[in-house]
């Protein structure tokens, strides 16, 4: 048998010239269900139900529509689980940490504090409410309204307030942290820390004065 004739050596030519290009794909981000949850919060606030569309929100994080179907089985539980965070870290959580503040009145300036700077954050809190007829989001916006008013009416009756008053009052503390976001979206301009506190001390003054 003829001796077998030595095999060149392969070349690394074309790896060489392809590495540069490898190099420079940027490596595919893996997402967790709780990124898929912040962009369809982000979509819910701009555009209702209807904004929340699987290929839209892929196409803002960079994903794929697997990522989406391994975290989720439709868009219906992705809106219901974004709704549910909206619930607990802008409703439950707050009140929760709130209701740790002994005085009623330091209690209702911390709350419209926190509150407020949901918008530095650009919480999208305010800006789900015109979606409140959606049939989804209305039995999640009504518990977290009634959450809310309960926890206000709550804290101005330690104040001394009685039932029906602090009731009212509730309802009006709420339309001031609401009216707040309204303006800021209508203004399309950020306050500054010093209008911001001014409306605080106001608001406060206000909703905690008593009749003479």
């Amino acid at each position: 048998m003829p001796p077998r004739k030595p095999q060149p050596e392969p070349s690394h030519a074309a790896d060489r010239q392809a590495a540069p290009r490898a190099r420079r794909a940027a490596p595919r981000v893996r997402l967790s269900r709780d990124d898929w949850i912040g962009a369809a919060l982000l979509a819910l606030a701009d555009g209702g139900t209807a904004a929340v569309a699987v290929e839209p929100l892929a196409a803002r994080l960079g994903a794929t529509k697997g990522s989406f179907y391994w975290h989720f089985k439709d868009r219906r539980e992705l809106i219901e689980a974004a709704l549910e965070t909206w619930e607990r870290t802008a409703t439950d959580d707050i009140i929760a940490e709130l209701e740790t503040v002994a005085d009623p009145v330091e209690r209702l300036r911390r709350g419209l504090v926190v509150a407020m700077e949901l918008e530095e954050d650009e919480y999208p809190d305010v800006r789900l409410l015109p979606s409140a007829a959606d049939p989804v989001v209305a039995p999640v916006a009504a518990r977290v309204q009634s959450k809310r008013l309960d926890f206000l009416a709550r804290t101005f009756r330690e104040m001394g307030f009685r039932p029906a008053e602090a009731r009212r009052r509730a309802l009006l503390a709420n339309s001031v942290y609401l009216g707040w976001f309204h303006q800021r979206l209508v203004m399309q301009q950020r306050a500054t820390a010093r209008e911001r506190g001014d409306y605080q001390r106001a608001a406060i003054k206000l909703l905690t004065a008593r009749d003479d």
